[in-house]
């Protein structure tokens, strides 16, 4: 990657916004920066450190961190904005930003209120990036019980962005039943990463495994136990939402990066059809072109404006008290999560798949990389069944059920 994408940016960027605005503006900068090679840097799949550093600098990575601490104390609306606009133009640095917000506040989900104190001030003072290896399917990672300490010890798929953090998030099996779950430095000698995502998809998240080995920690380190014990809450389960509702931004998008693109190139280079019996002097005056471009923005449109109303609701929720959430609030959003997920998967992948019918043959070469916008997209939208999104909103429609809290819902 060339000098461009940090040194000169650095500067412009040392000034952080002061309004949410501001901050969307911000994101769109570091946007910029990001697609200027995002082609070549997809194919080359290198781990993303000095596109993290970017972000940084940027003031993003401390979007949301208290004031008292340096931080901007922006709100969840802001943060998953921003969220989407860097994934318009580089998916995999998008979901490792999302990421980063979700685990950033991992102790308000499950913490004591030392523990979110003491969290909170050290990631907002030294800029730390975190990351999680938290697959809920995955239960190959245990915690044994040795008194004061945990002793940590197997294997964790998906740990995203763990090997570019500076924290990594991780649950593990207890031993008398139970998970733990734990905040840990990103370079414990304990971790070893194993380096093998080669996906065709998402290829800079570093989502590869991770080995942990004799990983010890005082239990004060298990995230909202209390003597060994710990009080859940309707809150704790909010952290599943909300990373449902990260992947949902980054979709959209992912799908407004590859329409955007692609108009820029149908403007600039492709060619009107000369066999039409109409002949037209560019491809813009093309009627199946608009045509399909029109069908394209009123799907984006739409979602968005689910997307962004079911931002503001979970927001509600997420900077209210923790102890105020019911499971009737919380069941009226996840529906509505699952919705607005399960439509941008569809049209999302509609658009990314299409985009080729108005840029033409050419724009399949490789130095273009449009595939990239479906394979990030197809790639990430496996995550868990879209079927079972649909089939929670159809339960909701016909029987008035809402969803119950899962480990993916």
């Amino acid at each position: 990657m060339s000098t461009t994408m940090h040194d000169p940016a650095a500067s412009e960027l040392a000034e952080h916004p002061a309004t949410p605005d501001g901050w969307l503006d911000r994101a769109r900068q570091v946007a910029g920066i990001l697609a200027g090679d995002a082609a070549a840097r997809e194919r080359e799949g290198k781990p993303p450190y000095r596109e993290i550093q970017l972000l940084k600098d940027s003031g993003l990575v401390t979007l949301m961190g208290p004031a008292s601490h340096g931080g901007s104390a922006e709100t969840w609306p802001t943060a998953l904005r921003v969220c989407r606009e860097v994934s318009k133009a580089d998916a995999s640095v998008g979901q490792l930003l999302g990421y980063h917000y979700l685990w950033a506040w991992a102790t308000r989900f499950f913490g004591t209120e030392e523990q979110i104190s003491r969290e909170e001030a050290h990631y907002t003072q030294n800029c730390c990036f975190y990351s999680g290896a938290i697959n809920p399917r995955d239960k190959n990672l245990s915690a044994v019980d040795e008194g004061a300490t945990l002793r940590l010890n197997g294997r964790k798929s998906f740990a995203s962005g763990s090997l570019i953090s500076d924290r990594t998030c991780l649950t593990a099996s207890l031993e008398t039943g139970g998970l733990v779950f734990v905040i840990v430095d990103s370079k414990s000698p304990g971790l070893v990463y194993n380096n093998d995502w080669d996906n065709m998809g998402q290829r800079q998240t570093e989502s590869g495994s991770v080995t942990v080995t004799d990983l010890v920690l005082p239990w004060t380190a298990a995230i909202g136990y209390v003597d060994k014990k710990i009080t859940p809450m309707v809150y704790n389960t909010l952290s599943l939402l909300t990373l449902q509702l990260i992947m949902t931004n980054m979709y959209l998008g992912i799908a407004e990066g590859a329409m955007e693109s692609a108009a820029g190139y149908t403007r600039t280079k492709t060619r009107a059809w000369p066999y039409g019996g109409d002949s037209k002097e560019s491809a813009t005056d093309e009627w199946y072109i608009l045509e399909t471009y029109g069908d394209f923005r009123s799907k984006l449109w739409a979602a968005e404006a689910l997307i962004d109303q079911v931002n503001s609701e979970l927001a509600d929720l997420l900077h209210g008290g923790r102890e105020a959430v019911t499971f009737p609030q919380r069941g009226e959003i996840a529906v509505r999560i699952s919705a607005a997920k399960q439509r941008i998967i569809r049209d999302g992948l509609d658009v990314c798949s299409r985009i080729f019918e108005v840029m033409g043959a050419r724009s399949t070469a490789a130095e273009f990389g449009f595939d990239r916008f479906w394979r990030n997209l197809r790639t990430h939208s496996l995550h868990d069944p879209v079927a079972y999104k649909a089939r929670e909103v159809g339960r909701y429609t016909l029987l008035g059920e809402p969803p119950q809290p899962s480990f993916y819902t």
